[in-house]
């Protein structure tokens, strides 16, 4: 599943705040409809549910991440202690880590209609979109001043807040408060039946479809929000949760570089692992012999083995053992050893064509890059033209790649990344470029050549597998990794919520393991092709059996007296397979004397030459009047550095 990344990374915190329209027209529901797929939620409540589903999740997976929620547009006025500064604008709940309270309270306010009717009023004329900004920077300034990420999730229907130029003018002051804030605006737009939402008289201004630090940068890098619809089946809430959970994560970087695309020509870049394995993660520790149940500090002390009093930090040293022996040394020099290769760094060296990267050289996990403002200005217009470039001449980028500060150099391909959306329309993979660690030659392995006398499938066999496969595709022949959730993990995370909310623990169902195959499909779809497969493949089987029993007793010296075997016996394909490749592993040893140079290059590029004798070896180098002293690595050294000089 995709996951918030470097998640325990305990100094990245975000800080979400949702602001939500209360106008009459976000209150009102749709017709009553027989039909069970009608939509029956008024925008303004599926809103509210969103941001239920959303806090629910956010308080296990990302507990030091903030939540609130901003209603604008109400009858009353209140932002807590009292506080009536800004008008129509009410805190349902303040900008804080969310707690089970909170949650609760979210909770039936969705559930109980009586109470969302009653705080739910609309106020004779709309609020101000410039009070609801100006309302959202003092939340910010005042909760979470120093959160690396501070973003504003704007849900409206109205396209056109500002009836005066002043009024618009004052908005988007506001707006660009909030950007030298550091906070981000996201806005999820809703379509009503009669009129369609038109961000260009209003909103284009407000929400900066590029960088703020570089307005000139290319606005199709950003991704861009799906007008969800009011009205249209249940496609509002399901619209709504769509786009707001791929905006709720905030993509925590891996690291920030210097991309240095020629001398004297670098960029800023920032590294994202799209893609982690979560676990079952303790957070703390927790102290219950008390009163009340305190959370646990640690502390860590290092004792001497002979004397057991406490070793201060400076009197330690890293070593290695080199021949018996510890070599230690100091901080001062370790940093100097490891940090040889220089600074962390991005650097091109070349760029060949991409048909040239065969899928086995990607060993190890790909990272996906992309442009940052915050060291060199104008970054993303170079990457932007980088990116395209590659994806028009079809070409790659090899380079030079340091992560961080004490880490191994990786020579790593770039490959270009295009954009991808869903089905809902909503991005799914930016645009952007992806470093594939490429293998050094100590990491590939030399692949055995098969035998002649291998079982080969036949053209025939092939496209009846083809038939399997294509029966067994996923939808759009794509795997998306986001709608396979772990179920152990979410079974997890359904028992700690139903403990900190005080519910009932639900009963363990497979219901809800969508990793699990569908058997009745796969049988209905693909099981008559793996029938005919199957006896096709025995049938070829036997046969091509037969075949090499056949070859191997007539090119045999001394055959064996004994009847070949006929369709009628019952003979084991794994017995002769083994036979058979005792019989090539007997051919893998060859007279030293009668051997060619020729035939001793072919074994020594089969991996077959450590598996001759050492008699063989002294014959062969002893034909050809070398030294024969030694043991036998040295005799294979000997052979080999012997064939290397003839440029075997």
């Amino acid at each position: 599943m995709l996951l918030t990344l470097l998640s325990n990374y305990k100094t990245i915190k975000d800080a979400v705040l949702f602001a939500i329209d209360v106008s009459p027209s976000m209150l009102q529901r749709p017709p009553e409809s027989d039909d069970r797929k009608a939509e029956r939620d008024s925008p303004t409540s599926a809103a509210l549910k969103c941001a239920y589903q959303l806090m629910q999740q956010r308080i296990i997976s990302n507990p030091n991440d903030m939540m609130g929620i901003l209603l604008f547009g109400t009858e009353k006025t209140d932002l807590k202690d009292g506080d009536n500064t800004f008008a129509h604008c009410y805190l349902l709940s303040d900008l804080d880590v969310p707690s089970a309270h909170d949650v609760k309270q979210l909770r039936s306010l969705v559930e109980n209609d009586e109470e969302a009717a009653e705080l739910l009023q609309p106020a004779d004329e709309p609020a101000s979109i410039a009070t609801v900004l100006f309302c959202a920077n003092q939340i910010f300034t005042t909760k979470a001043p120093n959160f690396s990420s501070r973003r504003l999730f704007l849900v409206t229907d109205n396209d056109n807040p500002t009836k005066t130029k002043q009024d618009k003018d004052t908005a988007i002051t506001r707006a660009r408060d909030l950007y030298d804030l550091g906070c981000t605006i996201d806005l999820f737009p809703i379509s009503k039946p009669d009129h369609g939402f038109d961000r260009t008289r209003f909103y284009d201004d407000l929400v900066y479809p590029s960088s703020p630090s570089d307005p000139d940068a290319p606005v199709s890098m950003p991704s861009t929000t799906k007008i969800a619809k009011s009205g249209d089946g249940i496609s509002l809430l399901q619209q709504l949760i769509s786009s707001i959970n791929s905006k709720a994560t905030p993509r925590r970087a891996l690291f920030s570089l210097p991309f240095e695309i020629a001398p004297d020509l670098k960029i800023g870049v920032k590294g994202f692992i799209m893609i982690k394995r979560q676990e079952h993660v303790k957070s703390c520790y927790v102290w219950v012999g008390g009163e009340k149940v305190q959370i646990v500090t640690s502390s860590t002390s290092h004792l001497a083995d002979d004397t057991a009093r406490v070793v201060e930090k400076v009197e330690l040293r890293k070593a290695y053992k080199f021949g018996g022996d510890t070599i230690t040394f100091t901080p001062e020099e370790f940093v100097q050893i490891r940090q040889c290769f220089g600074d962390p760094v991005i650097r091109i060296v070349g760029f060949k064509s991409i048909s040239l990267l065969p899928i086995w050289a990607n060993t190890g996990k790909a990272t996906f890059i992309y442009p940052s403002e915050s060291d060199y200005v104008g970054s993303t217009r170079v990457f932007s033209a980088l990116q395209q470039t590659l994806i028009k001449t079809k070409k790659m980028a090899v380079a030079w790649f340091i992560a961080r500060r004490n880490a191994a150099p990786v020579i790593t391909a770039i490959i270009p990344g295009e954009e991808r959306y869903d089905e809902n329309g909503e991005q799914v993979m930016p645009p952007g470029l992806w470093l594939i660690p490429l293998p050094f030659a100590d990491d590939i392995r030399q692949c055995p050549e098969h035998p002649d006398k291998d079982i080969k499938a036949t053209d025939q066999l092939t496209d009846m597998m083809r038939k399997v496969i294509e029966q067994l595709q996923l939808p759009k022949g794509i795997y998306d990794p986001a709608k396979y959730p772990n179920p152990d993990l979410q079974w997890f995370y359904r028992i700690l919520q139903a403990m900190a909310l005080e519910e009932e623990v639900p009963e363990f169902s497979t219901s809800d393991d969508k990793t699990l195959p569908k058997y009745r499909q796969i049988n209905k779809r693909a099981a008559e092709y793996v029938i005919e497969l199957e006896e096709a493949f025995d049938a070829e089987h036997k046969r091509q059996v037969r075949g090499q029993l056949q070859s191997s007793a007539s090119s045999s010296v001394k055959p064996k007296k004994r009847a070949m075997p006929s369709e009628a016996d019952d003979v084991k394909p794994v017995k002769l397979l083994k036979r058979i490749k005792t019989e090539q592993q007997s051919q893998a040893t060859v007279d030293g004397q009668g051997v060619t140079d020729e035939d001793m290059a072919g074994l020594n590029d089969r991996g077959l030459i450590s598996k001759q004798s050492v008699a063989a070896l002294k014959d062969f180098l002893k034909a050809r009047k070398q030294p024969v002293a030694g043991k036998k690595i040295e005799l294979i050294e000997r052979v080999q550095e012997y064939l290397e000089a003839k440029g075997l």
